[in-house]
């Protein structure tokens, strides 16, 4: 059953009455036919995918029984395929939270999560911090070696779970018709505001509608709520020192290294981040400013 009845007018029946999808035991090919399907609609968040765009050689080596459903989401998740569609075009903080969507079927539960893994793709870099969530004991337990991954958080198991990742995956999830890439907030972040004030998330119907649920007031036309570069409504007033060693700083003559620190909001975090690595800086630390 539904979690609650208005629960399941915003689709979780597609999870909760549909067991996992699982390659057991002597499988056939169109059991692999199926798990590959399930893999792309998961991890690439929905997306459509054209046939020219599908990974030919990963889904030989599944169907061959060279990889396991395990490897074949971490390769796709790591191909050139889902950089386009996910890592290029958005700011770092949104695809944190794809990457916790599509890999471990939920949400982000608090703001420590997203900079363990903003700094593990400073410092380490993108592949890495995909192979972070796929060889953790919480994707052990969950999914193995043989399940493909599915938004758990859609259904109470009460194993594991946190109340507040059913509500903050409604943020991310907006139907089951829906893909990633077809949002209006478009790259945005989802929940930064909540992580940052550890606050509970509202949950939004994918119509739009406010039929008994929240809903997000549009931001513009709207009178600044804060000044000083913090005047966006829903910006929150935590702030980030960033500690930065060799940056090239754009004078004459070229100052090829140098230390420098930058103060920004949550919201800026990912941005800054962005801009830094573009200078040739090295983070050597994110701490609150206040």
């Amino acid at each position: 059953m539904p979690i609650t009845s208005a629960a399941s007018r915003l689709g979780t029946t597609a999870f909760d009455q549909t067991s996992p999808i699982e390659l057991r035991p002597n499988w056939t090919s169109e059991d692999a036919k199926i798990v590959i399907k399930a893999v792309y609609r998961q991890v690439l968040g929905n997306d459509y995918l054209m046939e020219s765009e599908r990974l030919i050689s990963l889904e030989s080596l599944l169907t061959n029984g060279k990889l396991s459903v395990r490897d074949f989401v971490r390769a796709v998740a790591k191909s050139e395929l889902y950089k386009t569609k996910f890592l290029y075009p958005h700011f770092q903080t949104r695809v944190i939270e794809l990457n916790f969507k599509h890999l471990l079927g939920r949400a982000p539960y608090d703001e420590s999560e997203v900079i363990e893994h903003l700094d593990r793709y400073q410092n380490q870099g993108f592949d890495a911090d995909i192979d972070s969530y796929i060889d953790s004991a919480e994707y052990d337990t969950y999914f193995g070696d043989s399940i493909v991954p599915y938004y758990r958080d859609l259904v109470t198991t009460g194993v594991g779970q946190r109340t507040v990742g059913f509500t903050r995956m409604f943020r991310l999830y907006r139907g089951y018709a829906n893909s990633d890439r077809s949002q209006l907030a478009g790259s945005s972040s989802r929940l930064a505001s909540d992580l940052a004030t550890n606050s509970a998330t509202a949950i939004i119907a994918p119509s739009g509608g406010t039929q008994g649920w929240s809903y997000l007031p549009s931001k513009q036309g709207t009178a600044p709520s804060r000044t000083f570069g913090r005047s966006s409504q829903g910006s929150t007033p935590r702030l980030y020192r960033i500690e930065v060693t060799g940056i090239s700083l754009p004078r004459y003559p070229k100052v090829r290294r140098s230390n420098k620190e930058f103060i920004v909001p949550y919201e800026q975090l990912s941005n800054t981040l962005q801009q830094i690595n573009k200078l040739g800086g090295k983070v050597a630390s994110i701490t609150f400013a206040q």
